[in-house]
């Protein structure tokens, strides 16, 4: 789905808040953080191996969390 941020701008209202206002929507949205994940072409082994260490790091963040570790 393509999302599109926008701002409706009052007329007393000032035009730097409604600039930050737009920032906080495209940063809510993920609108850059997406942009900059498509910027390039990603091989699919690629993902797959990205997808794989975060998985691993998630893991082993739980198992330190849960104090399982070999202390």
């Amino acid at each position: 789905m393509i999302s599109i941020a926008y701002v409706v701008i009052d007329k007393e209202e000032d035009l730097e808040r409604a600039i930050k206002r737009f920032k906080r929507q495209v940063e809510k949205e993920g609108i850059i953080r997406e942009w900059k994940k498509r910027e390039f072409y990603e091989k699919p082994s690629t993902i797959k191996n990205r997808k794989k260490k975060a998985m691993q790091r998630k893991h082993q963040k739980r198992i330190r969390k849960m104090g399982g570790g070999n202390s």
